[in-house]
């Protein structure tokens, strides 16, 4: 039988089969099937390891400067500020101050499906996958789809900004965690707190003062879209830079508003109100808080805030408020009051005023809280603070050895020798700078600053060097403070700081009653409990009485003396003048190193310093006394600081006997030069008329540098409070 033929396809078949009779499947197909198998592996590999990672993965902790919560300063109303420190300018407010209109916005314009995503994008979870497992390039970034709120949140709280997929996939899956552990609310009132907006500010809160200078809840829907519209791109939105930079804000600004009309947050006809322009921006003020006099105070307040126990993580990152004991218009008008005199007192060439510095210190007599202080004109330019740099105080330290006198006994009526002299065992004679004065009472030597009576004094108290000392240590002066323990302790050669003097005088004021100078009042923390509070009880470190007849001798100084014009504040005043001369080095003349008024009325005490060159050591010129430029910027000042203030009397002296044995001997009399008379506040364009009877002569020769407790220049850690 014959064998019967086969088809065509038949033959083709049995061609293709293997030894086994199975046919062989084309090389395309092949391939197909192989590269399916592959993906199937690795996504079944994949999808276990990123299980697995989901699983295992944990928060880890927070950047710590996303953390942190801006500290604001303010003067003594507790509602102005003066400034603030920070790590990053932020205020974290909770979910429910938080406008509506903002949420609503920044949704719109950052993750509209974020109140029904995971946290993560399915295509970002997918390119993860695949870098898991090697197969995907190991620059990827997240540049191929955009990141959820929750993503970002993620990235900025606990990720750094690299841009790789190791970082990418680990904020996918941490972001993918976050989803299911926290809701939605707490993940976009993290975000909201902790986005960059630029301008330095961190979270909505700060933003919108730094924008708009208006808190978070007051924002209206406007500002609120453009502030979410910005949060895009920072540096390359913020209108204050360009007129490009606002445009691109203008289409990303409408690109929100239309986000927000197709989630339903508002109505196309709110939409259309707004659309077409961006909100007005008020205009962006220069971050200047440490320039200027205010610096100073910021400095001062930091330094006491460390002082009392507060971290540097609390002040620049606590969110604290400090509440000190300026006064804002105390402040102003110290500020005005010293720019204006020194350039009055440099005959209005600025050059000039440049080298002359003024200082003032003002203090509160019941509580020693710092009303005004003036350190100087730019804290950046220099951190020199003057008025807490001792300088030599000239003839307002005889106030001390006054104290000291009463205390061992004397009365204000008790005889001293007002001619020249030369003490016993010394080789130096005593002047006066305008002559002799034969025998006059402690109370014409205090109101006519007559320098050999005072020296005749010191002799006569037993120790009398060191009893001076105590009694300006016991007002108040620094127990290390720069002493010239000799006779002629009284005329200034000891070197004292304005915001000390004020301290020292304070004293006096407050009947014997030392308080410590402070300008930290109260502080609260970021829930508003108090943390501190100032202590303002005081001490009594002088006898009423002694401060009672030390201040009725400085009334005097400001009636019938070198400090007369200080009647003209309208108030009872008591004060005293003072200015330091030295020798100059080659003895053939003498400079005047530092020029003072120091005076007080029952409220405040407050005392102002001048002094000439960069390190206040050259010569002001010998018409610069106590009684001209520093009595004019004292009397400018108190003005203001006195407004509103009861006019309060002194205690009248008090009639102690005097136990002051033995007598001192009389001197011959001689007829005393007359008294020249001091002319009202100096103009720019005349010289002030000198007054020598304020100054003392001292021998020595200055320091041309800094002592060992002053602060270099430059360094912001200046000695005092």
């Amino acid at each position: 039988m014959a064998e019967p033929k086969r088809s065509a396809g038949t033959r083709n078949a049995t061609k293709t089969t293997t030894g086994k009779g199975r046919r062989k499947s084309p090389l395309w197909r092949r391939i197909l099937l192989w590269t399916l198998s592959m993906f199937l592996v690795v996504g079944v590999i994949g999808a276990g390891v990123v299980a697995y990672a989901y699983m295992t993965i944990k928060l880890p902790d927070p950047n710590s400067d996303f953390r942190t919560n801006t500290t604001f300063v303010y003067y003594a109303d507790g509602k102005t500020k003066i400034g603030s420190y920070q790590v990053q300018n932020r205020q974290t407010i909770p979910y429910d101050a938080m406008p509506q209109n903002v949420k609503d916005a920044i949704v719109a314009a950052e993750n509209r499906t974020f109140w029904t995503d995971p946290g993560i994008s399915a295509s970002g979870l997918f390119r993860a996958a695949l870098g898991v497992v090697g197969l995907a390039p190991a620059d990827v970034t997240a540049s191929g789809g955009g990141s959820t709120l929750t993503q970002q949140y993620i990235k900025i709280m606990y990720l750094t900004q690299e841009k790789t997929f190791t970082r990418k996939a680990k904020e996918l899956l941490l972001a993918a965690k976050m989803g299911q552990t926290l809701s939605k609310q707490d993940i976009l009132e993290g975000y909201l707190n902790t986005v960059y907006f630029g301008r330095g500010a961190y979270g909505i809160e700060a933003a919108a003062q730094a924008y708009f200078n208006v808190p978070a809840s007051k924002l209206d829907l406007a500002q609120s879209v453009a502030l979410a519209a910005i949060v895009n791109s920072p540096g390359n939105l913020d209108p204050a830079q360009g007129d490009k930079q606002a445009a691109d804000l203008l289409e990303r600004y409408q690109y929100t508003l239309n986000g927000m009309v197709e989630m339903g947050a508002i109505t196309a006809a709110e939409k259309a109100e707004i659309y077409d322009s961006l909100p007005k921006f008020p205009k962006q003020a220069r971050d200047s808080q440490w320039g200027g006099p205010k610096g100073f105070l910021l400095s001062m307040v930091k330094r006491e805030l460390l002082a009392n126990g507060f971290t540097e993580e609390q002040i620049t990152g606590g969110g604290l408020k400090v509440v000190t004991t300026f006064d804002a218009d105390a402040q102003d008008a110290a500020v005005a009051a010293a720019q204006k005199m020194t350039l009055q007192a440099a005959a209005g060439k600025k050059k000039a005023a440049k080298q002359l510095h003024a200082a003032i210190a003002s203090v509160d007599n019941a509580t020693g809280g710092v009303i005004a202080l003036y350190g100087g004109p730019d804290f950046l330019k220099s951190q020199w603070n003057w008025a807490n740099n001792p300088r030599p105080t000239g003839s307002t330290f005889k106030t001390y050895a006054l104290a000291a006198a009463l205390r061992n006994g004397w009365t204000l009526t008790d005889k001293l020798n007002g001619n020249s002299f030369t003490p016993k065992g010394d080789s130096v004679p005593v002047h006066n700078a305008d002559g002799n004065h034969g025998t006059v009472t402690l109370q014409n030597a205090t109101t006519h600053s007559i320098n050999s009576a005072f020296v005749d004094l010191v002799t006569q108290i037993p120790n009398g060097p060191a009893e001076v000392q105590r009694a300006a240590e016991d007002a108040g002066l620094p127990v290390d403070g720069h002493w010239d323990l000799s006779n002629r302790i009284p005329l200034g050669n000891s070197e004292v700081s304005p915001l000390n003097q004020a301290i020292g005088y304070s004293t006096f004021a407050n009947q014997g009653i030392r308080h410590t100078a402070h300008v930290v009042k109260e502080v609260f923390d970021a829930d508003g409990n108090s943390r501190y509070v100032a202590d303002t009880e005081g001490t009594l470190t002088i006898d009423a009485d002694v401060a009672t007849d030390v201040t009725y001798a400085l009334t005097k100084v400001t009636q019938d003396g070198t400090g007369y014009r200080a009647s003209q504040l309208g108030y009872p005043v008591a004060g005293k003048t003072g200015s330091a001369y030295y020798k100059t080095p080659n003895g053939v003349g003498e400079k005047m190193v530092a020029a003072w008024f120091v005076g007080y009325t029952r409220q405040v005490t407050t005392a102002v310093m001048y002094v000439k060159g960069p390190q206040g050591t050259d010569d002001l010129g010998r018409h610069f006394f106590g009684s001209t430029f520093p009595l004019s910027t004292w009397l400018e000042y108190m003005k203001t600081a006195m407004r509103g203030l009861d006019r309060l009397e002194f205690d009248p002296p008090t009639t102690r006997t005097s136990t002051q044995t033995p007598k001192p001997k009389p001197t011959p009399t001689v007829t005393a030069t007359p008294t020249p008379t001091a002319t009202d506040v100096p103009t720019s364009t005349e010289s002030p008329t000198t007054d020598p009877t304020t100054e003392p002569t001292a021998t020595t020769t200055p320091t041309t540098s800094p002592t060992a407790t002053e602060a270099k220049p430059g360094d912001p850690t200046a000695k005092g409070p």
